[in-house]
């Protein structure tokens, strides 16, 4: 991967749908060069597909919540395929340390909140942590290159 792919992933992480002239314009390549690169990166799964950030908000489900599970009452994988079930769940990572897994979820209000701990307790300890804001909501990605690369 060099420089130009590092600046592909950046700009499509900037506008997902920009289209390939204004790629090829930004990067001062061919748009079937700049092309190319995508699938290439495509390929490599690099890039791992394109999605549209949605406000929690304005769909309904503005309170952010992390959860941790831990001293689960069940398996991992049955845990997991409990979490999988879940709509309100965005994220669920398995972890290191005191929790078993990190949760990630929204809900349209505390009273859905408490529905979501109530129908978690049966597998674990709950520990929940509302978001109260997100300095950083989001990051872009680009890989670290070593200095003999660029």
């Amino acid at each position: 991967m060099d420089n130009v792919d590092i600046r592909i992933l950046e700009l499509l992480q900037l506008d997902g749908r920009m289209t390939l002239s204004d790629l090829s314009k930004q990067l001062s390549l061919s748009r079937p060069s700049v092309a190319d690169r995508i699938r290439r990166l495509e390929d490599r799964q690099i890039i791992e597909g394109y999605t549209a950030r949605i406000s929690l908000k304005a769909v309904g489900r503005g309170i952010l919540v992390f959860i941790q599970m831990s001293e689960l009452q069940v398996a991992c994988h049955e845990f997991e395929k409990i979490a999988k079930k879940e709509q309100d769940i965005l994220e669920c990572h398995r972890i290191t340390g005191a929790a078993s897994y990190l949760i990630k979820a929204a809900v349209a209000s505390m009273e859905k909140l408490e529905a979501l701990v109530d129908r978690l307790i049966p597998y674990g300890r709950v520990h929940t942590s509302i978001r109260l804001s997100s300095p950083v909501a989001h990051r872009h990605v680009t890989p670290g290159v070593a200095e003999e690369e660029i």
